[in-house]
């Protein structure tokens, strides 16, 4: 895309409504940002047919070993960091199975790598170190939709069979004709012009959390609305494990805790092994034998 199409882009716009924002005081300065962050979830909220087929159309592929690759350049790129980061922690899964690929290399993730961005072919060489499958799925993210390092990995997954898609904040973007499913929630002009770590990354940051979410809920890492796979790795999370565990059996915390210390610290082992009354290694094989998936294992009356 040449400097006069780039200039076309909804993302490279002035915005009318923030045309004086160098002029108010700091509660005008913050309630304008506050206007226009609401606009966001609304032009999410336009795309979730897109959002749906993506979130199924992922977990179809991960039911056969499947991964969810992001790849993605600048603010772009470290939003897919950030997700795929969050993932195994939160919901115990390998940290192969939700990764991220940042153009310019985990430096870049604190340091801008300048004109890491517009290598085509090394994005293309950077999903082939992964050794992408067929079975994977790679989503493109781009504010703008033409970044080249993103063009390029689409370009390789689509010769390779996974799933692309693309995920931009504009209309018609370069990335999207790459992909088999495009998510463009349409943010508008930014505050300050071309900022698009602003209303862009917002919007971008809701769309990753639904598909990363919804696809854990579908794999059965939550039971009702709590985490059951989480790795606690820490005080917080021994707590959280612990709450857990009470909230959904209804024991005591000493109860809870010595569920828990027999499950190695697994909230759905120690669930179900209460529920069955059984030891843990009982519990996880009843757990296998249902995918993983806790509630059909709990007895009559328990929440599902």
């Amino acid at each position: 895309m040449n400097e006069t199409d780039l200039s076309r882009l909804g993302t490279e716009q002035a915005n009318p409504r923030s045309s004086s924002i160098d002029r108010l005081d700091t509660a005008g300065i913050l309630q304008l940002i506050n206007d226009e962050d609401r606009l966001v979830a609304a032009a999410v909220g336009a795309i979730l047919p897109d959002i749906t087929e993506a979130v199924d159309r992922i977990h179809e592929r991960m039911l056969t070993g499947g991964r969810l690759i992001y790849v993605g350049s600048g603010t772009s790129g470290r939003l897919g960091v950030l997700d795929a980061a969050e993932c195994p922690p939160t919901y115990g899964t390998d940290p192969n199975e939700i990764m991220a690929i940042m153009a310019g290399g985990r430096g870049a993730v604190f340091q801008a790598v300048e004109g890491a961005e517009d290598d085509r072919e090394q994005g293309r060489r950077d999903l082939a170190a992964v050794d992408l499958k067929p079975a994977d799925s790679v989503v493109g993210i781009a504010a703008s939709g033409r970044t080249p390092y993103v063009i390029g990995a689409l370009e390789y997954a689509n010769e390779i069979g996974a799933l692309t898609i693309s995920l931009s904040t504009v209309t018609d973007a370069e990335i999207g004709r790459q992909a088999k499913v495009r998510l463009a929630p349409v943010t508008g002009p930014e505050v300050v012009t071309g900022s698009t770590r602003m209303k862009s990354g917002t919007a971008q940051k809701l769309v990753l959390n639904m598909l990363s979410t919804a696809l854990m809920i579908k794999r059965g890492k939550v039971y009702g609305n709590y985490m059951v796979d989480l790795r606690a790795t820490n005080e917080k999370l021994r707590k959280r494990a612990q709450r857990t565990v009470m909230a959904i059996t209804g024991v005591t915390e000493q109860e809870a805790w010595q569920l828990l210390e027999a499950a190695n610290l697994h909230v759905k082992t120690a669930v179900a092994m209460h529920w069955l009354g059984s030891t843990a290694d009982a519990a996880r094989r009843r757990l296998d034998a249902v995918d993983g998936q806790l509630h059909l294992l709990a007895p009559d009356g328990e929440p599902t």
